[in-house]
């Protein structure tokens, strides 16, 4: 008995496609990260969050919108780089009750090192693609629309 799918070869198909370029994507950023000592995630939301902290506070449900991390990972992984002296949480100016998000000096030095190497391993990951890069682009805007 063969497989019910609708198409003729595994190439076929977007889902399969996605997913095994998904996971050689994340394994070139687990290497481009490795000498950082950071995940993607974590890098992801320190580098969110120097990006939206320099327009002022920044509260954690932002960065997760910002980042579009499920909040309660987003809140461990802020907690990790809150150990590393890489985020704090300094009172919200907007509000008494709550806390914002802040990275710190170190925490900004190292977001700003390794966004050198993660956009460096994009370009060659990406530059298979060559002049079709901005075309898969605004298709990869298209499908992340909630």
């Amino acid at each position: 008995m063969s497989l019910a799918t609708a198409h003729e070869s595994a190439d076929d198909s977007p889902g399969l496609l996605l997913w095994q370029v998904t996971n050689r994507w994340q394994a070139a950023q687990r290497a481009a990260l490795k000498p950082f000592d950071l995940t993607h995630v974590q890098f992801v939301l320190l580098a969110t969050l120097t990006y939206l902290q320099a327009s002022g506070p920044v509260t954690q449900k932002a960065l997760a919108g910002m980042a579009a991390t499920d909040p309660m990972m987003t809140s461990q992984v802020l907690r990790a780089l809150e150990g590393r002296d890489l985020v704090h949480r300094p009172p919200d100016p907007a509000d008494r009750r709550a806390r914002a998000v802040a990275v710190t000096d170190a925490g900004r030095d190292l977001a700003n090192r390794a966004v050198v190497a993660v956009e460096a391993c994009d370009a060659a990951f990406f530059a298979a693609l060559g002049d079709d890069l901005p075309t898969f682009v605004t298709g990869l805007r298209a499908l992340r629309r909630p």
